[in-house]
């Protein structure tokens, strides 16, 4: 009789998957065009003024003002699209690829139901996450929860995508963390509307994989406790571009060549700490705990070759009174099977948050 290790399955499964995804020619790697130049520099100044500590938060963020159209609704539920220019500020927007400057919403939410009774979760984007789709389908069942869904297009994904990039291979470092930066501001100023204009007695944030770090970055920045919820999640971007499975995928030869430009040749060995170094910047543990510790939960998996272990630790440790949930199994197949345990977490989280005061 042969006894099957079900995690080296699961560990495998999200190798094999990698391999195909990232080893083969059939799209080309992360950061094929190198590290960005200027804008890297310029990046990596805007980014540390995310760290509170340092330069404040920035509350509140400038109020996004959707334009909204109805793509269905039943008796008990209304889906809705919406179309806003970013928040950010005009340094940001420069950066960005004019295709990436309008943002794109959909909102799922139940009818008949006060919003003051009602929360709402925004959904943040993984890597390769391109549409509404399959964030809409984990909010889906919420609606009976009386749970909203808020999804946010990613710049550089969907409709978002500049012309010249293919599929989510970003073309260089520096469009990582402009994404990064600019879904941050996006997030926070749809909490904002959420709750000012929305009305809605409870809020949260969730992602999953990279969605999952920059919920957790939301989640921290926001003035008043929310429910943040990062699923199969490091702690940092470097974990995964420089430990998990993503570095296979990773152009180290292009960004050894860029890097090579501004100084003396580097080593393969150098570009990989530099990456470490840049990526930093997106070190969940630098944040500050968020205002309800209690209302951070993280679903990680037990097998996960993009993930490894002691990230997902590194972050509980630096919030103490936040849980993590483990399920069996690797990234891609938590991805497909554990919706369920995703949701579980998402009502959870939300049930140990008070319902907002109203004025009567």
């Amino acid at each position: 009789m042969v006894t099957v290790n079900l995690g080296i399955l699961h560990y495998v499964l999200d190798h094999v998957y990698g391999a195909f995804v990232h080893r083969t020619k059939l799209s080309t790697p992360f950061f094929s065009r190198g590290w960005g130049g200027n804008k890297l520099d310029m990046l990596e100044s805007m980014i540390r003024q995310l760290f509170p500590e340092l330069y404040g938060q920035n509350w509140p963020p400038n109020l996004v003002e959707p334009i909204w159209r109805t793509v269905w609704e039943t008796k008990t539920a209304c889906l809705r699209e919406g179309v806003f220019r970013t928040p950010c500020d005009e340094q940001l927007i420069d950066a960005l690829p004019p295709e990436s400057r309008s943002a794109r919403v959909a909102f799922l939410a139940p009818k008949f139901v006060s919003p003051n009774r009602m929360a709402c979760v925004v959904h943040l984007a993984g890597t390769g996450d391109h549409t509404f789709e399959r964030r809409l389908r984990l909010g889906g069942p919420l609606l009976k929860e009386n749970i909203a869904t808020m999804v946010l297009e990613s710049p550089f994904y969907g409709q978002r995508r500049p012309i010249l990039q293919r599929g989510a291979k970003l073309l260089c470092v520096s469009d990582l963390l402009l994404l990064g930066r600019v879904t941050i501001e996006e997030a926070r100023s749809l909490l904002y509307w959420l709750e000012t204009e929305g009305g809605f007695g409870k809020t949260g944030v969730c992602g999953l994989s990279m969605g999952g770090v920059h919920a957790a970055m939301v989640g921290s920045l926001h003035p008043t406790p929310v429910a943040t919820l990062p699923f199969l999640s490091p702690h940092s971007a470097a974990v995964a571009f420089c430990e998990g499975i993503l570095k296979h995928g990773t152009a180290w030869e292009a960004l050894r060549e860029d890097g090579s430009v501004h100084k003396a040749s580097m080593t393969l060995e150098e570009v990989r700490e530099r990456m470490r170094s840049v990526l930093s910047l997106t070190d969940v543990t630098r944040f500050p705990v968020p205002k309800n510790p209690n209302a951070v939960i993280l679903v990680s998996a037990t097998d996960d070759g993009y993930i490894p272990r002691h990230s997902v630790l590194e972050l509980q440790k630096a919030w103490p009174g936040s849980e993590v949930r483990w399920v069996t199994g690797g990234h891609v197949s938590s991805f497909l099977l554990h919706n369920d345990e995703f949701r579980k977490a998402i009502v959870d989280g939300l049930n140990r948050l008070p319902w907002k005061e109203t004025s009567l």
